[in-house]
C-alpha cells in the first residue's frame, strides 16, 4: 500500500494523461463536494464537457470556486489533466492566494491502457496523437513540479500502485487545537534569563538545574504549558541561557514556542549568511561563543524547527510573535510567515527612523484570541480580543505573562536596562478624550472588560449606530445604559406563566441567600445623570431612555432635570457622597406620558375592536341559541373571548393616566449607580433603596417610592409572605416585581460569576398585554410554557457586565470613546434575535 501524505488544508492537482482513472481516483479517496472537474464547469458554462474552447472561461469559474471554499478552509481537489505549465501555474496562484499548500498526485499509466479506456467512451473524440501528446507532456512534467511552487508531489506508476494507494490526511505543524491548556504564554525575553526566571516562579513553575546550576527545564504542579513569542535572543546579557531552558522545556514536552524575528536573524548568522551584528546579535554572537559546539548546533536546529504560528485551545487562541490577521491563522505560506515573524509597516518611518507599524489589531474582528509581541508596549492592552505581551524587559520594564483561560496578567520588572531602546520605552501619544472615531465601533468586535468579554457582530454593531449616531443624547453624557432583565422561570401552577416561587428558585440554585422583591412600576425607564452645578463636568447633566436617545426633549428634560437636583440637594447627598453629579436608575409614571403612542396604536385598537364585536356577536349567538340552534360551546367561547378583552382592556388602562408637561408625572428611583468618587454598584440594595427613600421625603409630589419586600430564602415563611404580597400587587392593578440579590448590582455567585442583576415576575393579568387577551387559555399557556429562556438570560448578563464595565469607566475619568465603546456595545446587544416578549 501507497500512503499519500497530504495537509488537511490543501489544493490537491491530480496530474495524468486522459484515460488514466483521475476521476475514478477522486471519487474514491475524496468526498464529492471536495472535487472539481473541469468537465463538469466546461458543462457549466458550454453545456458540453468536451468543448474545449469553452476551456478558458471553465477555469476562470473553477479557479473562483476553488478560491471560496479555501478562504472558507475547505479541501479542494481539482480534477483535470493539469499537463500544461501555465493550467498549474493557476492552481498554484489560487492555493496561494489563500496561504495553503498546494499538492500534486499524479496518475501515470501506460499510454496503452489509456488509449483502450479513451475508445471506450462515446464522448472522447480525439484521436491517439492527442494522448500521445499528452503522455510526452507528463513526461516533462515530473521533474517541473516542485519547482513551480507544489509543496508534496506523489507520483503513482501503474494500476496496481495506482489501486493501492491510501491518501492520509496530516495536520499542518501550525495546528494545535488539541491542546487546550492552561497556558502561561510568555513576552519577549531577549536574553533576559533571571527575570525569565523571576516570571516563571512567579507563576508556580518549578526550575530544574543541570549539574552546574543553570535551569534546563520547568514544571508546573497544574500541569500548565508555557507558550514563549519568540524574541527569546538578542540585547540581553544571557541568550544561551534563555535558550537552554526554553529549548529543555520544549523538549520535554513543557512549553511551545514560535519563531521572533531575532531567532530568524540568528539562524541566518549560524548558517553563515552575511548577516550584519545590529540589534543585539553582536552580544549573542558573543555569548555563544563561550558556548560549546555542540549547544550552538543545537540552537541552530532548534530554531530551525520552530513554527510560524499556533492554534490552539480548539481554534480559540492564536499565538505568533508580531501578531497575525485572521485570514492567515491556520494558513502556511510565506507571507503568513512573514507576518507572523514582522508584522505589516505602512512604509513610513517614525522620528527614530523605526518602520511604522500598521496597526492590524485596530481592525481584527476574529472570534479567535491572539497574543502576541515584537512591538515593546509600556501596558499590555486588549484591543479587538488580541494582546501584546511584550513590555520591554530588556529595556528596563517588565517581562510579562498572560494566564490564559483567565486572562490574568502576571509581569516582574527587569534588574535594569540591559540595552537602550531607539525608541524611549513610553506609552503612545494619547488619543484626546473626546474623540470618537467610527473605527471604534463598527464591523464585528471583541469588547473586553473586567466583567467579562463578549463579540458584537457587525449587523448588530450597524444597528446600535444607526440609533446612536441619529438619535441617541451627547455621547459625554451617555454613561450608561440599564440592561435588558430575564423572566423567572416558567411557572406550572395552573393559571400562572410567572410566579414569585420559581424567581426564589432561580436565585436559591444560584447559591443566593437573600433577596429583595421590588415593586415592578409599570412606567418607562429613565436614566437620570444630574449635575450639581452647570459648570460641572456633565453639565446640569441629561435624561434618557433606555436606548439613550432625549426622554421627553426640552425644555421637559431640563425641567426634570431641575426638579431632581433639588430633591438631592435637600437630601445632602452632595455632601455626603462627596460627588457633584449622580447617576439614577428611575422609572418615570404614568406608562402613558412617554408610550401613549404606543397605547394607542398597539394595545388600544385591540381593546377597542374586541369590544365593539364581541358583544355584538355574543348577542347574535345567544339569539341563535335561544331558537334552539346547537352553538352553545361557540357561545361561551366568545363570551370567554369578551371577559378576556375585558380584562385586557382594564390591564392597559391602569397605566394610563393625565399629564401635562410634568404635572400628573412621577418619578421612581430604585438605585443610585455612580458619583464622582465612586460607583455604588458594590452597595446592597437596602442602601439604595434608602437614599430613594429620601429623595421622595424630601419631593413627594415629583418622586415615587418603591415598595419592597426582602426574604431570607431558607424561610418557607418570609417566600409566602413576599407571594401574598405579589399576588395583593399584582390583583391590585400592579405589574409585578424584580426580585435581586439584596448584595446589590454587582453580586457575584458561589463560584464568583455575575450574578442576573435582576428577575421579573409578572402579573397574571399584566401578562395579557403582552401575550394577548386569550394568552390564558389552557391550550396558549401551554405553547407559552415551552418558551426559551436561555438566550435572553445570557443577553441579560452580558448586558449588565458591560453596564458594570461602564460606571467603573465613568467614575475613573476614563476617555469618552472608552467609555462610548462600552455603551455602544450594551445598545448592540439589543438586536440579538431574542423573543422581545420576554
Amino acid at each position: 500500500m501507497t500512503s499519500l501524505d497530504i495537509p488537511e488544508l490543501a489544493l490537491v492537482a491530480l496530474v495524468g494523461i486522459s484515460g488514466s482513472g483521475k476521476s475514478t481516483f477522486a471519487r474514491r479517496h475524496f468526498a464529492s463536494t471536495q472535487v472539481l472537474s473541469s468537465d463538469a464547469f466546461r458543462a457549466m458554462v458550454a453545456d458540453d464537457e468536451n468543448d474545449q474552447s469553452a476551456s478558458a472561461e471553465a477555469f476562470d469559474v473553477l479557479h473562483y470556486v476553488a478560491g471560496k471554499r479555501l478562504r472558507a478552509g475547505r479541501l479542494t481537489v481539482v480534477d483535470a489533466t493539469n499537463l500544461q505549465p501555465h493550467a498549474r501555474a493557476g492552481l498554484v496562484r489560487v492555493a496561494r492566494e489563500h496561504d495553503v499548500l498546494p499538492v500534486a498526485i499524479v496518475l501515470d499509466v501506460p499510454e496503452v491502457l489509456a488509449w483502450e479506456r479513451t475508445e471506450e467512451r462515446a464522448d472522447r473524440t480525439f484521436g491517439r496523437p492527442v494522448l500521445a501528446r499528452m503522455s510526452r507532456d507528463l513526461r516533462r512534467t515530473y521533474g517541473q513540479l516542485a519547482r513551480e511552487g507544489f509543496r508534496k508531489v506523489h507520483v503513482l506508476r501503474g494500476v496496481a500502485e495506482i489501486d493501492a494507494a491510501e491518501v492520509r490526511y496530516e495536520k499542518l505543524f501550525n495546528d494545535r487545537r488539541e491542546l487546550t491548556g492552561p497556558f502561561d504564554i510568555v513576552g519577549d525575553v531577549h536574553g533576559c534569563r533571571a527575570e525569565l526566571e523571576t516570571l516563571l516562579t512567579r507563576l508556580g513553575w518549578a526550575l530544574h538545574r543541570d549539574d552546574a546550576g543553570r535551569p534546563v527545564d520547568a514544571t508546573h504542579p497544574s500541569g500548565r504549558t508555557a507558550v514563549f513569542v519568540g524574541d527569546l535572543v538578542d540585547r540581553g546579557p544571557d541568550s544561551p541561557g534563555v535558550l537552554r531552558l526554553v529549548m529543555g522545556m520544549v523538549a520535554a514536552g513543557h512549553a511551545l514556542c514560535v519563531p521572533g524575528n531575532h531567532e530568524q536573524k540568528l539562524l541566518r548568522r549560524l548558517r553563515g549568511r552575511n548577516v550584519r551584528l545590529t540589534h543585539g546579535l553582536a552580544e549573542t554572537m558573543a555569548q555563544l561563543a563561550a558556548e560549546p559546539d555542540g549547544f550552538v548546533a543545537d540552537v541552530a536546529t532548534f530554531v530551525d524547527g520552530l513554527t510560524s504560528h499556533f492554534v490552539l485551545d480548539g481554534g480559540r487562541l492564536v499565538v505568533a510573535h508580531a501578531g497575525l490577521k485572521e485570514a492567515y491563522h491556520g494558513r502556511a505560506s510565506g507571507r503568513v510567515r512573514s507576518f507572523a515573524l514582522y508584522g505589516e509597516t505602512t512604509g513610513e518611518t517614525d522620528e527614530y527612523g523605526l518602520p511604522v507599524r500598521y496597526p492590524w489589531a485596530r481592525e481584527y474582528r476574529g472570534a479567535a484570541t491572539v497574543v502576541y509581541g515584537h512591538t515593546p508596549t509600556p501596558e499590555p492592552e486588549w484591543v479587538n480580543n488580541t494582546i501584546c505581551v511584550d513590555t520591554g524587559c530588556v529595556f528596563g520594564g517588565r517581562l510579562t505573562a498572560l494566564r490564559y483561560p483567565e486572562r490574568e496578567l502576571v509581569a516582574v520588572p527587569a534588574e535594569r536596562e540591559w540595552y537602550a531602546p531607539v525608541r524611549p520605552l513610553t506609552a503612545a501619544p494619547a488619543r484626546p478624550d473626546e474623540v470618537l472615531e467610527l473605527t471604534d465601533v463598527t464591523g464585528r468586535r471583541h469588547v473586553e472588560h473586567p466583567y467579562g468579554s463578549l463579540t458584537v457582530p457587525a449587523e448588530n454593531a450597524a444597528a446600535a449606530l444607526e440609533v446612536l449616531s441619529r438619535f441617541a443624547v451627547d455621547p459625554a453624557r451617555l454613561v450608561w445604559l440599564p440592561p435588558t432583565m430575564a423572566p423567572c422561570s416558567t411557572s406550572t401552577l395552573d393559571g400562572f406563566l410567572e410566579h414569585p416561587a420559581q424567581a426564589f428558585a432561580d436565585y436559591r440554585a444560584a447559591g443566593v441567600d437573600r433577596v429583595v422583591c421590588e415593586e415592578k412600576h409599570m412606567g418607562s425607564r429613565a436614566v437620570v445623570l444630574v449635575g450639581r452645578e452647570p459648570a460641572g463636568p456633565f453639565g446640569g447633566g441629561v435624561v434618557h431612555t433606555r436606548t439613550g436617545r432625549p426622554f421627553f426633549g426640552e425644555p421637559l428634560d431640563t425641567e426634570l432635570l431641575a426638579r431632581v437636583r433639588a430633591a438631592v440637594d435637600a437630601a445632602g447627598l452632595w455632601t455626603e457622597l462627596d460627588t457633584d453629579w449622580l447617576l439614577l436608575d428611575t422609572e418615570l409614571l404614568p406608562w402613558s406620558a412617554k408610550a401613549g403612542g404606543l397605547i394607542r396604536e398597539q394595545y388600544a385598537g385591540v381593546g377597542a375592536a374586541g369590544r365593539a364585536a364581541l358583544p355584538a356577536a355574543l348577542d347574535v349567538l345567544d339569539a341563535a341559541v335561544g331558537r334552539g340552534l346547537d352553538l352553545g360551546a361557540l357561545r361561551d367561547a366568545t363570551a370567554r373571548r369578551r371577559d378576556e378583552i375585558v380584562a385586557y382592556t382594564a390591564a392597559y388602562r391602569a397605566y394610563v393616566g393625565p399629564t401635562d408637561g410634568l404635572r400628573g408625572v412621577t418619578l421612581a428611583p430604585f438605585a443610585v449607580l455612580a458619583g464622582a468618587t465612586a460607583s455604588y454598584a458594590d452597595r446592597d440594595h437596602g442602601w439604595h433603596l434608602d437614599l430613594a427613600d429620601r429623595l421622595c421625603a424630601a419631593d413627594p409630589e415629583f418622586f415615587t417610592p418603591t415598595r419592597r419586600q426582602v426574604v431570607d430564602l431558607s424561610d418557607p415563611a418570609a417566600e409566602a409572605a413576599a407571594t401574598r404580597w405579589w399576588l395583593d400587587l399584582t390583583g391590585a392593578g400592579g405589574e409585578g416585581m424584580v426580585v435581586k440579590p439584596y448584595a446589590g448590582p454587582a453580586a457575584r455567585s458561589e463560584r464568583g460569576s455575575l450574578l442576573q442583576p435582576g428577575i421579573k415576575c409578572r402579573g397574571r393579568e399584566y401578562l395579557r398585554i403582552i401575550y394577548g387577551p386569550g394568552y390564558t387559555e389552557p391550550a396558549q399557556l401551554t405553547a407559552l410554557r415551552r418558551r426559551s429562556l436561555g438566550r435572553k438570560r445570557g443577553l441579560a448578563l452580558r448586558e449588565h457586565g458591560l453596564g458594570l464595565a461602564a460606571l467603573d469607566a465613568v467614575v475613573a475619568g476614563a476617555p469618552v470613546w472608552r467609555r462610548h465603546e462600552l455603551v455602544f456595545a450594551i445598545l448592540a446587544c439589543e438586536s440579538e434575535p431574542v423573543d422581545p416578549r420576554l
